[in-house]
Parts: C-alpha cells; sequence; structure tokens
C-alpha cells in the first residue's frame, strides 16, 4: 500500500476507523435509548459508515466494504421510516462496528488472517442486515416505554445510558432497548482544534527539560541575594571610606568614586536581574504548564467502552441500568486515565453483578425498575476523586461478617464488632468474594484486590460506602499528574527525601512525655487510636542521628488498614517536586519511587509511601523490631531471667522450652491458662510466654487477668499463636500482651530477637 511521509494508506485507514466507530457504537446506544429521535441522530451514523466504507475501499479492504455497506443501507432505511432500531438490529449493527473496529488494531500484515478467520461472522451479519432492509420485511414495533412513574427524576449530568435486557429465553415481545441521552451539551467549540501526534517519548523529555527550567529559573534568586549582599558590602566599605576621608583629608577620593561607580553598577545588576528573574519565572511556567497540558486528557476519554461494557452485561444479567457519566470533561494526566480503565471495568461490573437487583426485586424494595449506574469524576483538594455509585441492594454486613468468619479470618465474636469501613476493608483481600456461585461474571475473588493493587500503584487510595437497602459508592483518589507530586520534604541522616503529601495522614512533633513502650518499640496516641513509632533511619538502612530529645519529628503513613509513625530527624517543609522517573539500569530500589531536583539544584528521592508500609507490615508480621534503646544487660547476668511458658501443646512447649534454655534463661511450663495463673502465684518470673487457644482459661483471659492484678501489671508478655490474622494480634494487644508472634516465628528467628528485646538480653 502506498506510504505517506512514513505513514501507509492502512495507518490512516486504521485511524479513521478507530474514530468512525466509536461514533457509531456511541450513536448506536443514544438511538437505541431514544429511536424516536428519527433522521437528526440517523443522520451522524449515516456518515460514519459510509466513510469508513470509502477508506476501506480504497486500501482494497473488500470484506470491510460489503459490512460497512450494509450498516449504511439499514440507516438509510431507518431515516426513511422503513426499519425501526429495535435491541436486536442494534446488536447486530454493534456486532459488525466490533468487526469494524478490530481492523484499527491490526498490524498491516495481519489483514489476510483476520479476513479468514471473520470472514463467517461478517458474512453472518452482513446477511442479517440485508434481511433487515429487504421489500416485505415487517418492522418490528419499538419496545413499550417505561411507566413515568419509574422513571428516576435526577436528570444525568453528561452521558447516560439506560440498558435492560431480559433473562431466560427471549419473550415474543421485544427486549426493552438501551438508552444513550445526552443532557449537558460539550463545551462548544468555535473552530476544530487542530491536533498534532506527539510520541510519548518525546513527550516525556519535554516535560522534564520544562521542570528544570522552571527549576532553573528560580536560581535567579540565589545570584540577586548574592548580588545584594554585595551591594551591602560595598555600603559598609563606603561608610569606611567617609569615615578616613574625614578623618585624613582626602586621599582615598579616588578610591571612593570606585566604590559608587561598583555600587551604582550592582544597583543596575539586582534591577536587571530583577526583571530577568520575573520574565523567566512566567515564561518557564508558562512552558510547563503548557507541556503539562499536553499530557492532560478528558476524563470521558478513557472510558469510551464503559457505556457498551455496561449495556451488554445489564442484558446478559436480566437488569435494567442507567449509566451515566458526570464530570467527564475533568482534565487527567494520560498515564493516570490509562492506569483507571482497568480498575473502573472491576468496580463497574461489581455495581451490575452485585450491587443492581433484578427488576423484579426492585419492583418489591418500591424502586424503579431501572437502577442508576453513575461514573464521577472531580477535581478535590488537588486530587482527582472517581467514585462509582448505584443505587442497588447495598452490602449486607451481617452476610459480609458470615462471609469472613467462614474464610476464617476472624471468629464470629471478632466479626461483630467489626463496624462499616473495617468490614469492608476485607472485601479487597486476595481470592474474596461475596457471591454464592462461581458464574462467567464473577464469584472467582478476583477484582477488588486488583483495583486496591492498581490504584496504590499510582499513589492513590480505594474506600467503599454502603447502606443497605441504599446502595453503594466506591471512591477512588488519585493524584491529577504523576509528572508532578507536592510532597512533604524531610531530612533523615542529613540527606533529604520527599513523601508525597496525598499518602500522609499527619505530619507533627510529638514530646517524649506523650509516647510509651508497648510490644518492645514506642507508640503515642494519636486521633483516638495507639500510632507505633519506627525510625526511620532505620528503615532505610542509614545511620540514625541524636535528636531533639524532648521531642520527635514524626510524619504519620497509613491508611485505614493501619498506620505508623516514622520519625525523621527534621522537617524541611513542602514543595512541587517535578518527577523524574529512575533509571531502569538501577532495577528496584527499595523504598524509592523517583527522583527529583530541589530548587537548589540538589537531587532527592521521592519515596514509595506503599513500599514503606509493606516493609513494615512485613517487620511488624517477623517481630523484628528495633529495641527501645532501654539498658542492654551482659549475657552473664541472664541466668537469673526466669520464663514461664504457658502452652497445651507438648510438642511446642518443649520446642519454646529448649529455644529459651540455649538462650541461657531458667524455664518452668504449664499446661493451660489455669496452671499458669497458679504457676503466677508461687514464682516470680520476667517473662511470660503463652498460647491463645488453650483449656479451661485461654491466653488472652490469662493476659487479662494478669493485666488486672497490680502484681504482675508490669511483667512482659509475648503470645505464641497459630492465628496470624490482623484481627487476632490487635486482640492480643489489646488485653495486654507486649508482642505478638506467630508459631512461624521459631524457624524464622523473630521469637528470639522478641524474647532478647523485651528482657534487654545482648546477643
Amino acid at each position: 500500500m502506498s506510504d505517506l511521509g512514513g505513514f501507509s494508506m492502512f495507518d490512516l485507514f486504521r485511524e479513521e476507523a478507530e474514530t468512525h466507530c466509536a461514533s457509531l457504537e456511541a450513536g448506536l446506544l443514544k438511538l437505541e435509548a431514544d429511536p424516536g429521535d428519527g433522521g437528526v441522530a440517523i443522520e451522524p451514523l449515516m456518515r460514519a459508515a459510509h466513510s469508513v466504507k470509502g477508506a476501506a475501499r480504497i486500501i482494497g479492504l473488500d470484506i470491510a466494504v460489503g459490512l460497512a455497506h450494509a450498516m449504511e443501507d439499514v440507516f438509510v432505511a431507518v431515516q426513511d421510516g422503513k426499519e425501526v432500531l429495535v435491541s436486536e438490529r442494534v446488536d447486530q449493527l454493534l456486532s459488525g462496528t466490533d468487526l469494524l473496529r478490530s481492523l484499527s488494531e491490526l498490524d498491516e500484515t495481519a489483514i489476510e488472517g483476520w479476513s479468514t478467520q471473520n470472514g463467517p461472522r461478517i458474512a453472518e451479519t452482513i446477511a442479517a442486515l440485508e434481511k433487515a432492509v429487504a421489500p416485505g420485511s415487517p418492522i418490528e414495533a419499538p419496545p413499550p416505554v417505561e411507566a413515568p412513574g419509574e422513571v428516576p427524576e435526577e436528570v444525568p449530568a453528561e452521558v447516560s445510558s439506560v440498558v435492560e435486557a431480559s433473562a431466560g429465553p427471549p419473550a415474543p415481545t421485544p427486549p426493552a432497548v438501551s438508552e444513550v441521552s445526552e443532557t449537558e451539551a460539550p463545551a462548544e467549540q468555535d473552530e476544530e482544534s487542530r491536533t498534532v501526534r506527539v510520541d510519548s517519548g518525546r513527550l516525556e523529555r519535554m516535560m522534564q527539560l520544562a521542570g528544570e527550567v522552571m527549576i532553573t529559573s528560580r536560581r535567579f534568586q540565589g545570584i540577586r541575594e548574592r548580588a545584594a549582599d554585595f551591594d551591602q558590602r560595598l555600603e559598609g566599605m563606603e561608610s569606611g571610606v567617609g569615615s578616613a576621608l574625614r578623618e585624613d583629608g582626602d586621599p582615598l577620593g579616588a578610591l571612593r568614586k570606585e566604590i559608587d561607580d561598583g555600587r551604582l553598577a550592582v544597583t543596575g545588576l539586582i534591577d536587571d536581574l530583577d526583571g530577568l528573574l520575573r520574565r523567566t519565572e512566567e515564561i518557564s511556567a508558562d512552558l510547563y504548564g503548557q507541556v503539562l497540558g499536553s499530557r492532560m486528557r478528558p476524563f470521558e476519554d478513557g472510558g469510551h467502552g464503559f457505556p457498551r461494557m455496561i449495556r451488554d452485561l445489564a442484558k446478559k444479567l436480566g437488569k435494567k441500568v442507567r449509566f451515566e457519566v458526570q464530570g467527564g470533561r475533568t482534565r487527567v494526566d494520560r498515564e493516570i486515565l490509562a492506569s483507571l480503565e482497568a480498575p473502573l471495568t472491576h468496580v463497574l461490573r461489581n455495581a451490575v453483578d452485585h450491587g443492581i437487583e433484578l427488576p423484579e426485586a426492585r419492583r418489591a424494595a418500591g424502586k424503579p425498575e431501572t437502577a442508576t449506574l453513575v461514573l464521577e469524576a472531580r477535581h478535590h483538594a488537588g486530587m482527582l476523586l472517581v467514585r462509582v455509585r448505584e443505587d442497588g441492594g447495598g452490602i449486607d454486613p451481617e452476610s459480609l461478617r458470615r462471609k469472613i468468619v467462614e474464610r476464617g479470618f476472624v471468629d464470629a465474636a471478632m466479626a461483630s464488632r467489626l463496624d462499616g469501613p473495617e468490614l469492608h476493608d476485607f472485601l479487597f483481600l486476595p481470592g474474596f468474594s461475596t457471591a454464592s456461585a462461581i458464574t462467567e461474571v464473577s464469584g472467582r475473588g478476583v477484582g477488588l484486590d486488583v483495583v486496591q493493587s492498581m490504584v496504590h500503584e499510582v499513589g492513590g487510595a480505594v474506600r467503599v460506602e454502603s447502606t443497605l437497602g441504599v446502595g453503594t459508592t466506591f471512591e477512588l483518589q488519585l493524584p491529577v499528574t504523576r509528572s508532578v507530586v507536592r510532597a512533604a520534604l524531610v531530612e533523615v541522616d542529613g540527606e533529604p527525601f520527599g513523601l508525597p503529601l496525598a499518602r500522609l495522614s499527619r505530619v507533627t512533633r510529638v514530646p517524649a512525655s506523650e509516647i510509651t513502650t508497648v510490644e518492645g518499640r514506642r507508640q503515642f496516641q494519636h486521633e483516638g487510636g495507639m500510632i507505633g513509632l519506627i525510625r526511620f533511619a532505620s528503615l532505610l538502612g542509614l545511620s540514625e542521628t541524636e535528636g531533639d530529645p524532648e521531642v520527635e519529628s514524626v510524619v504519620v503513613v497509613g491508611d485505614s488498614t493501619g498506620r505508623c509513625g516514622l520519625v525523621v530527624d527534621r522537617f524541611l517543609g513542602e514543595q512541587d517536586l517535578v518527577v523524574r522517573r529512575l533509571d531502569s539500569r538501577f532495577g528496584s530500589v527499595p523504598h524509592v519511587g523517583a527522583a527529583a531536583m530541589l530548587e537548589d539544584g540538589s537531587p532527592l528521592f521521592i519515596l514509595d509511601v506503599e513500599d514503606v508500609l509493606k516493609s513494615i507490615r512485613q517487620l511488624l508480621g517477623d517481630g523484628r523490631l528495633r529495641g527501645t534503646g532501654r539498658d542492654r544487660i551482659s549475657s552473664e547476668e541472664v541466668r537469673a531471667k526466669r520464663v514461664l511458658v504457658v502452652e497445651d501443646s507438648i510438642t511446642v512447649r518443649e520446642v519454646e522450652r529448649q529455644i529459651l534454655v540455649q538462650m541461657g534463661l531458667e524455664v518452668e511450663t504449664a499446661v493451660d491458662g489455669v496452671d499458669g495463673w497458679n504457676a503466677l502465684q508461687s514464682g516470680q518470673y520476667d517473662l511470660v510466654v503463652t498460647d491463645i487457644d488453650m483449656p479451661r482459661m485461654n491466653g488472652i483471659e490469662l493476659v487479662t487477668t494478669l493485666r488486672a492484678d497490680e502484681r504482675f501489671k508490669t511483667i512482659p508478655v509475648i503470645v505464641v499463636s497459630y492465628k496470624d490474622r490482623e484481627s487476632d494480634r490487635l486482640a492480643g494487644m489489646q488485653a495486654g500482651a507486649d508482642a505478638y508472634l506467630t508459631k512461624g516465628s521459631f524457624r524464622e528467628g523473630s521469637f528470639v530477637t522478641a524474647v532478647r528485646d523485651i528482657l534487654g538480653i545482648d546477643s
């Protein structure tokens, strides 16, 4: 095929086919919703099909020419009143559109194979369309319009579609149609905007250069300040010379004149620098804004396929759904937009499958048969807020609790105490599903954990709100762009680091008097809960420096699943950082997400908060936490330390006893909580190690009893259990344990580490 300046004719066809197929799909969904729109709505579809036909003819794609021609004939028949676009016909036309669109995804060398593979399906589609417009073909009546009382009163903000389908075999009455209505016209454009394709790599380099220009322009301020300082020094020299002249006559007159001339020159330099600085900042900011704007796309560009997907899925499930997109013109970085497609697909499919009821169930609940599903995007507090909300049945908290207990995540008692947000967090666990049966659509436990993972990858967060009988809302909070990030700057071991503000809960200074020690590490109270403290230098593998002993600088990170406080040397303020990806040759650098340049030209790392949290959770799970700085004792002094092991399993009891004996400790054992409690009455111990599940008195009851008795309030307790859920650990800590470990800790060495830390034993 012909080549036009590096673009083949097929390249041009692909681009044109993609554009026209998008118009065909959107127009068909709109006509299915409102078949009475007549010639006004059908005209663009005729033009689109005709254009695809002409383009296919130019490159010799006869099979595509025939399909586009058959589609065009149907549109002509509809315009002439000889055909009505019932749901069945829309299905056929959408099938034809899908076939034409698939051409735009091919390489030129794959055309022949595509034609062979899709030939039978194309022929079948053409035959069905030709039959519809054949002379004497009966005109199918349009489907009945839903009663006004059943239509929601809310007016869609931008794009809406109603998708209705019947389950089971088709009834004699044609199935209800889809609706795509637009109640808010897109912003009018006086003239067609001209576009040019830019290689993404080149655009990325332009972005970096624009950011560097902006940063470099700020360095003029430093030059100006140095010039002003020099001016002050000259003024001081001039004053000194003046004093000398008054005392000694006029021997330094020439020097004074030179100083005056120098001052005038410096003053002129400062004035010139001021003007240059202002202009350079304006230009660089404008340049950066223009380049950044070139990366931004309307939110709706990332969801062209959603109306069709929801229509088809609802029809398959026998549900009626009105789909609305609000805030479609909200500008989003193309990289963020691309990352959103997969998680939003999961959430929208879940909404149709799990959230929205069947029409008969909605009628019984006093709701309209047609459910409303809204996809909303807007900017809020410098972030992109994306919501998916539906007016379905909502999440049943009791049903969710039963599922959680059945899966063994928590016991029934703990599940009964979980509130809404805590319950909803379980929805994001890998493999968790509320579906009662596995189907093609759902039930395999794949979806929401992927959503959370993808959102976290781009520095965002996701949460769920639901009311039984009213509906459910998924909210995704993401950065508007990954090119610039607003970050808190901190110093650790003399080095600056950036932490994205969107992932921080609080930056604060904690007095030493408010810090307590639990589980061998420090913690402080924050917003009604206890936040553990970890020295950031230790986590990053840097040297710990002595800070202010009276107050700690703390960055609180985390989400609803858990938070912790990172102790840093000092805060350096906030700043917008131009993100620079690390060279791929570095590979994956732990805890580091990207790099940036400060205004003075010095580099710094932007930390990956999610990776930091992952490391912290691993430390907590393994028990590998640093000591609290308490005085250590030597191995010669260990002999005096006595440990009580309370464990009903003889095997585990013996393993623990031998490990502790090898550490040089004196060990006594008890077979259950009651036996352990009796042992404590008659002996003195420096540490208690207990299981949870035991007869007569379990470990939680034992720890609670110890903490209620003044004699044993301060004795350290380590809980060692097979239960490794966060809720189990939380129950142990709330009862008063100093550490909670799993029985795998014997193999990993974290049991020994915890004992040493709590007793202050040197390794």
